[in-house]
Formats: structure tokens, C-alpha cells, sequence
């Protein structure tokens, strides 16, 4: 109970700043939140999506792995339908290593949406601390000018400690948002190298298949388009 009692004297003592403050702390806590959820969901859709079709297409039934993959809302499944589509129709394997890094690209912005805000509002925490600090200064000193002599030093003293409490505030709003968009920003990337892992994967897969469809007899090559791989 004494604790949160000294936290509210100290918010109390800040001054107007406090507030704004506060208020780009707990915009910036929503943000990572949210975020967390959102990145923790696609981790989990990603490694789901490639433990159902990499059997499939190891097993060369691309016309399932497709039909699985374009119903897949993953970027994992999403890559994997470029791909197969793009090989239906496309004579180099370039235009499938094509496809699939284009769908890569499109899953990046959803993946690193809103995250690049929180370095930003640790930034705004730190200034409107430094701002209320000096603020708080200059109305201190105002003060003093006008007090008695005896009084000036204790009043200064007292005024420039609660206008640190500003300066304080922000750094202890700043510090958890910097360091949460280190983790999101860890987390980020570790999707997207997933997703460029199987995209190479997968498209090694593609073209090797097609490679022997090549080489094979012209009487033993399958028909369907799917599962050549034409």
C-alpha cells in the first residue's frame, strides 16, 4: 500500500505532463500487446500450414498441396499456392523463385505493421519528459526570483526535484516500449526467415520435380497439370 501511495505522490508531483506521458505509456502497452497476439497466431499458422503440406509436396502431391495452400490464410500456405500456380504455367524455375518472393514481400507489411510506432512513442515519452522537466525549471526559478532569501534555496530545491519527476516518468515509460520493440522486432524477423527457409525449400522441391518430369520418357509423364509441375 505504501508503494502506491509514493507512486501517486510522485505522478501527483510531476505536474501536467504526467498525463500526456501516461497516455503514450498505455497507447504504446495496447500497441504490444496486440502485436504479441497478432505475431504469436502467425508463428503458430506458419508451423502448422508447413507441417501439413512439406509431407505433401516430399510425397510429389502437388494438386492436395495446392488445394490445402489456397485455403490456407498463413503466409506459409500463401507462398506455397504461388508457387504451385506459378509452375502450371511458367517454363524457368526464376519465375517460381519470382512468385514466391513476391508473396513474401506481401506478408512483410502485415508482419511488421504498427510495431515501428513503439520506437516512436518512446521517443515522444522521453521529450515530454525533458519538456515538462524544463518547463518546470523555468516556472521554479520564476518562483524563486520573487521569494524571500531565506526561502530561496529550500524552494529551489523543492521545485527542481518535483520537475525531474517528469524527466523520470518518461524514461520509465520509454525503456519497457524500446525493449518490447526489440522482442517484436526479434520476433518479426524470425517469421519472415521461416518463410524464406520454406519458400527455398519448397522451391527446391518444385524444380527438382520438374527437372525429372524432363527427363523422363514422354509415355510415362503424367498428365495433369498439377502434378507435372509444367
Amino acid at each position: 500500500m505504501e508503494f502506491f501511495n509514493t507512486l501517486l505522490r510522485f505522478f501527483q508531483n510531476g505536474g501536467a505532463f504526467m498525463y500526456p506521458i501516461a497516455l503514450v505509456l498505455v497507447i504504446g502497452l495496447v500497441l504490444v500487446v496486440e502485436r504479441w497476439v497478432f505475431l504469436s497466431r502467425a508463428k503458430l499458422a506458419n508451423r502448422r500450414a508447413y507441417g501439413q503440406i512439406l509431407p505433401m509436396m516430399q510425397q510429389r502431391n502437388f494438386t492436395a498441396a495446392l488445394k490445402f495452400a489456397q485455403n490456407e490464410k498463413a503466409p506459409m500456405g500463401q507462398l506455397v499456392a504461388a508457387g504451385i500456380a506459378t509452375a502450371q504455367h511458367a517454363r524457368k524455375d526464376e519465375n517460381i523463385a519470382m512468385a514466391i518472393e513476391e508473396s513474401i514481400l506481401e506478408a512483410v507489411p502485415r508482419l511488421e505493421k504498427r510495431t515501428n510506432y513503439l520506437a516512436t512513442l518512446a521517443n515522444i515519452s522521453t521529450l515530454l519528459g525533458l519538456l515538462g522537466t524544463i518547463i518546470g525549471l523555468i516556472a521554479a526559478f520564476t518562483a524563486v526570483a520573487n521569494a524571500e532569501p531565506s526561502e530561496k534555496a529550500a524552494m529551489l530545491s523543492s521545485s527542481i526535484s518535483v520537475a525531474m519527476n517528469t524527466t523520470a516518468f518518461g524514461l520509465i515509460a520509454a525503456i519497457p516500449l524500446l525493449l518490447a520493440y526489440s522482442m517484436l522486432q526479434n520476433k518479426t524477423n524470425e517469421i519472415i526467415d521461416s518463410l524464406e527457409m520454406a519458400g527455398v525449400k519448397f522451391l527446391n522441391l518444385i524444380t527438382l520435380t520438374r527437372s525429372q518430369k524432363a527427363d523422363a520418357p514422354v509415355a510415362a509423364r503424367p498428365t495433369a497439370k498439377a502434378e507435372a509441375i509444367a
